[in-house]
């Protein structure tokens, strides 16, 4: 079995070096997959498709689209942290949908590449950063909301970083009941309504609970 304590290692070792069994199913004890990227988002593929074939007509590249989906939503980050926060939520949102878009245009261009794809999680993680700041600022003076923050970022922060270890090691890393979609949404629906702590406290519990999810999945599949 692997060794908890060597698992920052993992992306460095040769993917020889690690045993894995191909024939347990990758779902170990998932109880339900992502619903946005496995439900949603394929169903809404003949309604973007053409978005990203208009915006590449027009000259815009997948890059492009990234850098202007996250100008979009740390603006959105710093009008949260002044204050008006159904405001920054939409302004964010909208930033995160534009980020969402560039995949299209990568597709719709023929240029989907690994340098991409590492620039757009790069920005995913820097919007998501900036959001939980800008509340965080908003709600100074609050320690139990600041905690709440805390922990949310830490949660949000380690679920894609066990899906790329358990990718580094060749195995399926997605699953589990909260991904980036949810995790915006989430964000934006609890400062849009006004709950805010309520937000945070489901935020913390679903992300922490997914983030388990992808450890044991990718853990028990591996034998050395």
């Amino acid at each position: 079995m692997l060794d908890p304590s060597s698992a920052v290692g993992l992306g460095r070792q040769s993917r020889h070096d690690i045993r894995y069994d191909r024939e347990r199913p990758e779902r170990v004890w998932y109880v339900g997959g992502l619903v946005i990227d496995t439900r949603v988002r394929p169903r809404i593929q003949g309604f973007i498709g053409p978005i990203g074939k208009s915006l590449v007509a027009i000259g815009v590249t997948p890059a492009a689209m990234t850098a202007f989906g996250l100008f979009v939503t740390i603006l959105g980050a710093v009008v949260i942290g002044l204050g008006h926060l159904v405001l920054g939520a939409v302004i964010a949102l909208a930033g995160s949908a534009l980020d969402g878009l560039d995949g299209t245009v990568a597709r719709a261009s023929g240029s989907v590449t690994a340098r991409g794809a590492f620039l757009d999680a790069g920005s995913d993680r820097i919007g998501e950063i900036a959001c939980f700041a800008g509340l965080a600022v908003a709600m100074e003076g609050n320690a139990r909301v600041l905690l709440l923050i805390v922990l949310s970022v830490g949660g949000a922060m380690l679920v894609p970083y066990l899906r790329a270890k358990a990718e580094a090691v060749g195995l399926e890393g997605k699953g589990g009941i909260m991904g980036r979609a949810e995790r915006v949404i989430l964000f934006a629906v609890g400062l849009i309504l006004g709950f805010v702590e309520p937000m945070l406290w489901l935020m913390v519990v679903s992300v922490w609970y997914t983030a388990i999810q992808r450890f044991v999945s990718t853990y028990s599949r591996i034998r050395q």
